[in-house]
């Protein structure tokens, strides 16, 4: 004999207590076997917050190659561009349409924390509830020099004039110069207008600015060795949770901070570097689902074929699992209103040039 929580009397038979007793102690069981038996037969969108041919649109096509040979069932993977925004059309695709049954992930501009922090138009999704599946690459961005102009260290640029090459104000090219400025007393002139990172470099190959604000260790190495072999690019300070093994000697931002407000802003700064190339889902993923295609995306960054296709194609690996992906969101994301604000002003670019037959800086 049992009680309702109205105190209404009804009775239980034996049998059908055992029944519902093996129903609870399965129950777990039979989820992960959904999970395991989900994929099978099905096909898995990667939805891509760039245009074809880009490093997030190569890195989500190598991904669709391999991820399915370790998710139970070996799904296909095809891969969609949905650019716009810098990545925030593709979010809030993402977030508020796309079936939250795993068969649609996207990966999208890493910023898109810092974004929503910073209140940036258009923005209807909330990063910190995105069922994370992880990173490829956590590789710190560099601010460099060309070595003629004698800086060699940030004290250095805090005494000597550099012009820095740029896209926009409101590019990283321009803006990490900009905070160094503001907050540790360098001297960049910021000249915009420049098309891209490569129009940055050949401007400074012809000697019309001096360094770039915003370009990972790995890519110079890739795209100019020659200048990092007889060291005609010098780093100055690398952005980002992490150093690059190579350049160990150049300190991060965040021990360059003078205070505990500065540590908090370059936190801020420098958590969405350390999550490139990330994977999610949307809110919402049944926990077995996001929990498999983890274990996958973990297992394929150690598979041989995968990393032989990295090397090939010259991309970065340094893959951070989903957990701590979601950690480094929340944590931008949940940065204070003040500090935000102090950020978003030492950001701002002022005075800034434009280039020699270009426009007017953006």
């Amino acid at each position: 004999m049992r009680h309702n929580r109205h105190g209404i009397r009804y009775t239980i038979s034996a049998g059908l207590a055992g029944a519902l007793a093996a129903l609870v102690l399965f129950a777990p069981a039979a989820s992960g076997q959904d999970a395991d038996n989900f994929f099978a037969g099905r096909q898995v969108r990667i939805i891509v917050g760039t245009g074809a041919g880009g490093g997030y649109d190569t890195y989500a096509r190598l991904v669709a190659r391999h991820l399915g040979k370790y998710v139970p069932g070996n799904p296909s993977f095809i891969v969609e561009n949905l650019p716009g925004a810098s990545g925030i059309r593709a979010l809030n695709h993402l977030y508020a349409t796309a079936p939250a049954d795993g068969t649609v992930i996207a990966t999208f501009n890493n910023a898109i924390p810092f974004y929503q922090a910073v209140g940036q138009p258009g923005i209807r999704f909330k990063s910190e509830e995105l069922s994370w599946i992880g990173s490829l690459t956590q590789t710190a961005t560099v601010v460099a020099v060309w070595h003629a102009t004698g800086v060699k260290t940030i004290d250095d640029a805090k005494r000597i004039d550099v012009i820095m090459g740029a896209t926009g104000s409101a590019g990283t090219k321009a803006t990490y110069p900009a905070l160094l400025n503001a907050t540790l007393g360098t001297r960049f002139k910021i000249v915009t207008g420049y098309e891209g990172g490569n129009a940055v470099t050949l401007a400074i190959e012809r000697g019309e600015v001096q360094g770039d604000g915003s370009n990972p260790w790995s890519s110079w190495k890739a795209t100019r060795s020659e200048w990092v072999r007889d060291r005609k690019i010098v780093p100055l300070v690398q952005i980002g949770l992490k150093k690059d093994p190579d350049i160990a000697h150049v300190p991060l931002l965040a021990e360059l901070a003078r205070d505990d407000e500065q540590r908090q802003m370059f936190a801020f700064v420098s958590g969405p570097v350390a999550m490139q190339q990330p994977f999610a889902g949307p809110p919402g993923m049944p926990a077995e689902r996001l929990a498999l295609l983890r274990r996958a995306f973990e297992q394929m960054t150690k598979d041989a074929a995968f990393r032989a296709e990295i090397d090939k194609l010259q991309l970065d690996l340094d893959p951070l699992p989903g957990p701590e992906v979601e950690a480094i969101a929340r944590k931008v994301v949940q940065t204070p209103t003040a500090i935000v604000q102090k950020v978003q002003a030492a950001m701002a670019v002022k005075g800034a040039g434009s280039r020699p037959g270009g426009g007017a800086a953006e």
